[in-house]
């Protein structure tokens, strides 16, 4: 099996579970049948070719897994449960007509699956797992958690849906308001996923990328009074527009201050920069703005060497008290090191209030304190934390870039 057919039929798996579950209204049989109808297709679809429709080929196949499913349980059951077996049948069979204003069937179960009944970091795994294909280890990544911790919070979220009896339904309208955070939470990963893969190579996952795009812009959309949902849209363009520079022929990582800047697709920059101007005139700051606003800032710098690092180092600061994360506190400290100097930047990761649990195995902040260190002229501590980075799970091209800079620093110290 190809690699691209593999993508493919992985970026279509998402969709084809969100309109199952919506027909059959059971996740478990759902995720099941969609596992069958994919086996099936990597089985059949290199001998007899791909069909013109990918994605409606494998939503009848997993259709008709699930309705066999049903209709052995439904025989299999007492008479009490057989109605409601029958029931589920016929749900199957066919189309499920819904007054909610969410028409798009993944965003429908992402607003499904962020349940306030669950803890958000449960909806939150639950949403990547099951609707965007991201492996255990992939979500554990983005989050900063050990794989197991993660899975844990993935099969409580299932065992408290199943326990709980909570029904996977089409929330109201009046229900979306309250389930819009965690909403936008999983689109945000799903970007950033998308645009630095966890695994493999730095774009394994670049359909994530686009599809972030696309349900930013449906929930513009839904909610055009929203400016988180506005201001996420901008951040997904303006970082998506980006994306051809990011790997150079070898497929070799690059840094933004290398990168080919005709490469990226300014038009795109200029439309989420017009679309940030327009949702900050409403006064209603978010985390998601701000981040939109860092990007745009980036994207409209004509060289590296113009980049507005002073407001880009203030805007890091806001972000931080909106969202105190080690990321933010990295991604700031980087800032601030451009803005004044490598020692400022520095002497934020050193600070106390830093969650050294949450960062001890996190490569980018390792490298990114070995870059630091390198600029201030410590070869020796720039060496030992680029070995620290090394020795932290990351993806392919992460590692192939930080084994070059490891190397390069050791260069330095026996000069």
């Amino acid at each position: 099996m190809s690699k691209p057919l593999e993508q493919m039929i992985r970026h279509e798996g998402g969709r084809v579970l969100a309109t199952l579950v919506r027909l059959v209204g059971n996740i478990d049989i759902a995720e099941d049948a969609v596992q069958d109808a994919v086996v099936d297709a990597l089985r059949r679809w290199p001998v007899d070719g791909v069909p013109s429709n990918p994605a409606a080929w494998l939503t009848t196949a997993a259709r008709n897994r699930a309705l066999d499913v049903l209709r052995r349980e439904a025989k299999r059951s007492t008479k009490e449960t057989d109605a409601r077996l029958l029931d589920d049948v016929s749900l199957a069979v066919r189309e499920v007509t819904s007054d909610s204003m969410v028409r798009d069937d993944l965003l429908r179960l992402l607003f499904t699956c962020c349940h306030p009944a669950l803890a958000v970091e449960a909806r939150l795994a639950l949403s990547l797992r099951t609707l965007c294909g991201m492996t255990t280890s992939e979500i554990a990544s983005v989050f900063l958690v050990p794989e197991a911790t993660m899975g844990q919070r993935i099969s409580r979220a299932k065992k408290k849906i199943a326990s709980a009896r909570i029904p996977y339904r089409i929330p109201a309208d009046h229900e979306l308001p309250e389930r819009l955070p965690a909403v936008l939470q999983v689109v945000h990963a799903v970007i950033t996923a998308g645009h630095h893969s966890p695994e493999g190579s730095l774009d394994a996952r670049s359909d994530l990328a686009a599809e972030g795009v696309r349900l930013a812009r449906l929930l513009t959309e839904l909610m055009p009074d929203e400016p988180e949902c506005t201001g996420l849209l901008a951040l997904a363009v303006a970082t998506h527009a980006r994306r051809d520079a990011r790997l150079d022929s070898t497929g070799s990582l690059v840094l933004l201050a290398d990168q080919d800047r005709s490469r990226w697709h300014h038009d795109e920059i200029a439309t989420a920069a017009e679309m940030l101007d327009h949702v900050v005139q409403l006064h209603r700051p978010g985390r998601y703005q701000v981040e939109a606003a860092i990007a745009c800032l980036h994207g409209i710098a004509p060289e590296f060497a113009d980049t507005d690092w002073s407001q880009i180092a203030s805007l890091y600061a806001t972000l931080e008290f909106l969202v105190p994360t080690p990321v933010v506190r990295v991604n700031r400290a980087v800032a601030v090191a451009y803005a004044r100097d490598p020692a400022a930047g520095l002497a934020l990761l050193d600070e106390s209030d830093i969650d050294m649990a949450a960062v001890e195995d996190w490569h980018l902040y390792w490298s990114t304190r070995g870059e630091l260190l390198a600029r201030n002229g410590d070869a020796v501590a720039a060496r030992m934390a680029f070995d620290r980075a090394l020795a932290c799970e990351q993806n392919e091209s992460d590692r192939d870039f930080l084994l070059k800079r490891r190397n390069a620093v050791v260069l330095l110290t026996t000069q």
